[in-house]
């Protein structure tokens, strides 16, 4: 949530900003914004004013009764309570304002970095960086899903049985390539010095509006209306929240936490070829690094999460692309954001692996997440969040870039199987499948 002390000194900054997010009628919102906070202090200041009329009265008819003045000590009782329902009145008149300037604060989404690019779609994005080797397949080279069907690795079709489109089932050694994948991130990630936490998979209302995924107006998060729980889209949400209500100690900066869960999301409206195989799912694996840093360091932490997470995909071999995101495809909660983008070298295109992403004091001030700084005076944190990494798209990169294609007769192109990251063999116990 954006500081409303910010919206209030900085009008101007802050709908250019925002204009940058494509952020609809956005003048007209701030300033209702900031009309709202102006009745709210009014209200403040009649009810504060009734306040002091019932004290002040209150003692004066103490002396009257004293001195014997009863009738004027009575008339004095009728004024505090005709005090006492003005001040109800008041209060409830600030409470429905107070309210409804809470709901329009809500629903701004953070202000972009000033360096964010403008742009509508992520056709606008800026590529910042290539890197690694495009594999050379032949044209007759399988797409993932073929593959996994090929060798047994994952089944599309039980996963429909059982759940439904979205939820796959991985077996024998995709079930291994997951397993392995998952520790090989969190082994890396702890050697970096982040500390590994296991989150639930469930989180209530609070949570999720800590973070900035509730209100879901794209409806893409699972609720559990009966226990008023939400399917976590990301470990994000439940790691982050570890510090709502905390006062953190500065010292302790830069606060790094890894984990990793099962992420679910209903992808509502996704369809077409681009969601084919392990594409997009509802239901897959990822491993999460969150950190909590002090507001001068948070971007020198965020160029470090772009190396930890650029290191990962060198060590795995995978050629990827760096885009700083454009203001019209950032998220609500983020002011700056990196997508990596992994070459899919049988479909010919990029697939998105992680977003490693600044919100700033967003979502601290959501969550009222604090520090304390050298005068005592307490501060809002920072929050940065990274994939490190989701999985089913490495998942696909790996077995279609890694496709061994040989001429065992000297003619037709036949396929030996598929050859494993060194990095990965000493978790899967085997450096191919076939």
């Amino acid at each position: 949530m954006i500081q409303l002390q910010y919206i209030k000194e900085n009008r101007d900054e802050c709908i250019e900003r925002l204009k940058i997010k494509n952020v609809a009628d956005v003048e007209q919102r701030i300033d209702e914004i900031i009309s709202l906070d102006e009745q709210r202090r009014a209200l403040q200041q009649k009810s504060d004013a009734v306040k002091a009329e019932q004290n002040a009265i209150a003692k004066e008819i103490g002396m009257l009764f004293k001195q014997g003045k009863r009738d004027e000590a009575e008339a004095k009782k009728a004024r505090t309570a005709d005090l006492k329902g003005e001040e109800k009145q008041l209060t409830d008149q600030m409470a429905a304002v107070e309210q409804e300037l809470n709901a329009k604060l809500i629903s701004l989404p953070n202000t972009p970095h000033l360096s964010v690019p403008k742009g509508k779609t992520a056709d606008d994005n800026l590529e910042v960086g290539r890197f690694g080797t495009m594999p050379e397949l032949p044209d007759n080279a399988l797409p993932h899903w073929e593959l996994c069907t090929k060798y047994d690795l994952v089944d599309f079709e039980l996963g429909n049985k059982i759940t439904g489109a979205g939820f796959p089932v991985y077996k024998g050694k995709g079930a291994r390539l997951q397993r392995a994948l998952i520790n090989f991130f969190l082994n890396s990630a702890v050697d970096a010095g982040y500390t590994e936490i296991q989150p639930p998979l469930m989180v209530n209302e609070a949570s999720g509006l800590g973070t900035g995924q509730l209100p879901d107006k794209e409806g893409q998060m699972y609720a559990i209306p009966l226990d008023g729980f939400y399917m976590i889209p990301t470990a994000e949400v439940p790691i982050t929240n570890i510090y709502r209500n905390v006062i953190v100690d500065a010292k302790d900066f830069p606060i790094r936490h890894v984990g990793y869960s099962e992420c679910f999301r209903r992808e509502a409206g996704s369809y077409g070829k681009d969601v084919r195989g392990l594409n997009r799912l509802h239901e897959f694996s990822k491993v999460e690094i969150v950190v909590i840093e002090h507001p001068d360091r948070s971007y020198e932490q965020l160029e470090e999460m772009k190396k930890h997470v650029g290191g990962l995909l060198d060590k795995l071999g995978l050629p990827y692309r760096i885009l700083k995101l454009c203001g019209g495809d950032i998220s609500f909660t983020s002011a700056m954001t990196f997508d990596f983008e992994v070459w899919s070298a049988a479909q010919k295109r990029w697939l998105e692996v992680s977003s490693v992403s600044n919100f700033e004091a967003f979502q601290a001030n959501r969550m009222k997440l604090r520090f304390r700084d050298e005068k005592g005076k307490t501060q809002l944190a920072h929050t940065l969040n990274g994939s490190a990494l989701a999985l089913p798209r490495i998942v696909a990169a790996l077995l279609e870039n890694n496709q061994i294609w040989s001429r065992p007769d000297g003619s037709n192109l036949h396929l030996d199987g598929i050859t494993m990251p060194e990095c990965l063999r000493p978790f899967l116990g085997f450096d191919k499948i076939c």
